[in-house]
């Protein structure tokens, strides 16, 4: 279902949401100050043409006057060049800086989201909240930048063709003032559509990333269900829709702009009319006509300028609601503990009276858990589905903290210990293994991105990956493909194994690591395992017996509470 964004008052929202965006420009004040300068610069340049074109007229070809024509055409052509030059500057640098402004904002957005619990992701869909951190951060950077720079040079360039217009004629010029206020009139009656018809459209926009992110990694299982006809359909719908959506959009954009572009027309051609009659008459001299006329219509573009940066303020609102909905979302756990995990356990990890429910959800998952694992132990965890395995696991990783009850490790409570060194400290391999795009050898690096060449081919060779990488032609140098399509299930496992060893963790999860092994493969991990990580603690979560036999003790959950099986010794 789509996002929706927290509710309070449209003005207090406004206000605080561009206070917030225009934090990121205040780091870049000077660039800033030079960009505004190039602006002046060049809008300057610009508004002295026509004016040059009517001293031309006037006072060079009317008056027969060939060195003032030699001199104003090369004013004329100097102040173009220049303009030219200044131009292409300032997109450069406008281009650099709003580049920066950009990546800061979906740097801050993406920093946030690394802090939430799974519980948010698994809440809100994957496309819509990619479709947040792209095209909605992307507007939010255009008004940021585009607005000042738009709002400068509109103002600029209005103010002095206003002032060149009074000069040549302020009869004219004050036709002119009436159109503009109701023209902002039309547009603030507009403006609330505007932003409805955009507010659905962006939404419509999350629907198909949504589906995309869902249906792509899964073509392989959609070909094999031959649902290709199926989703399809589906796209096709959610084009229809969003299709659909764009056009009411365009109406109402059309709407928004025919009205005052026509009040425009009206004024332009009132000035034509009377300036007409005016030079016929001759009270009026044809170059101040024509040099009016030039500055009419460069105030044109001030005005629609400064009315579409009006519209666009409730186009990008709906950004800031959609963007601002992922940066107030607030993280499950609090990570402001500061003691550094040790090096290695020497008392061990205690579960005592735990109870956990997720959020949203008033059933217990854990209800008084207590458990004791003594440091350097191998314990096996088996238990039906369902039973709340994932859910210790979340709990040790710190993704959630208990409502009731405490972790311990060597004594210290869990939350004590700064969440990053803590989960860095944790090896989980799970069943589903995830690997980047890249190599196999960055694959295995991801634990340890310091590591050396040699570590990671040690790495590699202790989880059986000696032979897969000499069958391969660039060896731990071959891409795995997008999500490790390229590799198998147990190879991508014995990757996922070889990373665990590389990272030298306090606590090793195996996470049903071998399911998509043969016994005889799985025994000869887990022997591999067991030797690597000889006194250190292991938790292995397996439905199969074999894979627990050589654990020190052996754990499950029923009615969720953590049940002995059979003695966990102390080693």
């Amino acid at each position: 279902m789509p996002l929706e964004a927290p509710q309070q008052p449209e003005s207090a929202s406004r206000s605080e949401d561009l206070r917030w965006l225009a934090g990121f420009l205040l780091p870049h004040r000077v660039a800033l100050a030079g960009l505004l300068l190039l602006s002046v610069s060049t809008s300057l340049l610009v508004l002295i043409q026509p004016y040059l074109t009517k001293l031309l007229i006037d006072d060079a070809l009317l008056a027969g006057r060939v060195d003032i024509l030699l001199i104003i055409v090369g004013l004329i052509f100097g102040a173009g060049l220049l303009a030219t030059i200044l131009s292409g500057l300032n997109r450069y640098c406008y281009t650099r800086l709003s580049g920066r402004v950009l990546f800061a904002i979906r740097e801050l957005v993406y920093r946030h989201l690394q802090t939430l619990s799974p519980a948010f992701f698994s809440r809100n869909r994957s496309g819509d909240i990619l479709a947040r951190l792209d095209g909605d951060v992307a507007e939010l950077q255009r008004f940021s930048v585009d607005s000042l720079f738009a709002a400068v040079s509109a103002l600029l360039g209005l103010v002095g063709t206003i002032g060149f217009m009074l000069l040549l004629s302020w009869q004219l010029t004050m036709v002119l003032l009436v159109v503009s206020p109701l023209q902002w009139l039309y547009l603030r009656f507009m403006r609330p559509r505007v932003q409805e018809q955009t507010r659905q459209l962006r939404e419509r926009s999350s629907d198909i990333s949504a589906f995309l992110v869902e249906t792509l990694p899964a073509m392989k299982f959609i070909q094999g269900m031959a649902s290709e006809g199926r989703e399809a359909v589906r796209l096709g719908r959610l084009n229809s829709r969003y299709l659909d959506r764009l056009l009411h959009l365009q109406l109402v954009e059309f709407a928004t702009a025919a009205v005052p572009n026509t009040l425009t027309s009206a004024g332009r051609a009132t000035v034509f009319l009377i300036g007409g009659y005016w030079v016929i008459q001759g009270q009026l001299e044809l170059g101040s006509l024509i040099a009016f006329a030039s500055y009419l219509g460069m105030a044109a573009g001030p005005v629609q300028g400064l009315l579409g940066l009006y519209m666009s303020l409730a186009r990008v609102q709906v950004s800031l609601e959609r963007v601002r909905y992922l940066l107030d979302a607030s993280p499950d756990v609090d990570a402001g503990g500061t003691a550094v995990p040790p090096e290695r356990l020497w008392q061990g990890i205690l579960l005592d009276a735990v109870s956990f429910h997720y959020p949203l959800h008033d059933d217990d998952v854990l209800q008084g858990a207590s458990l004791e694992i003594p440091a350097g132990s191998s314990v096996g965890l088996q238990s039906p589905s369902g039973s709340g395995k994932t859910t210790l696991v979340d709990l040790l990783l710190r993704h959630y903290d208990p409502q009731a009850g405490s972790i311990q490790v060597d004594g210290i409570n869990l939350r004590e210990f700064d969440l990053s060194l803590w989960r860095s400290r944790i090896a989980l391999v799970a069943q589903d293994i995830v690997l980047f795009r890249g190599s196999i050898c960055d694959n295995i690096r991801y634990a340890r991105p310091d590591a050396s060449d040699a570590e990671v081919e040690e790495a590699a060779q202790r989880a059986r990956l000696g032979g897969l990488a000499k069958r391969l032609p660039l060896g731990l140098d071959t891409p795995v493909g997008d999500r490790g399509t390229r590799l198998s299930g147990g190879e991508r496992q014995r990757i996922a194994i070889a990373r665990a060893l590389l990272q030298q963790p306090l606590l090793v999860i195996l996470d049903e690591a071998t399911s998509a092994v043969d016994q005889e493969v799985e025994q000869e991990v887990l022997a591999m395992v067991n030797q690597v990580f000889a006194g250190q603690t292991r938790l292995l979560i397996s439905h199969r017996d074999s894979a627990l036999g050589s654990c020190d003790g052996r754990i499950s959950i029923v009615d969720r509470k953590l049940e002995i099986l059979w003695h966990l010794g102390s080693v």
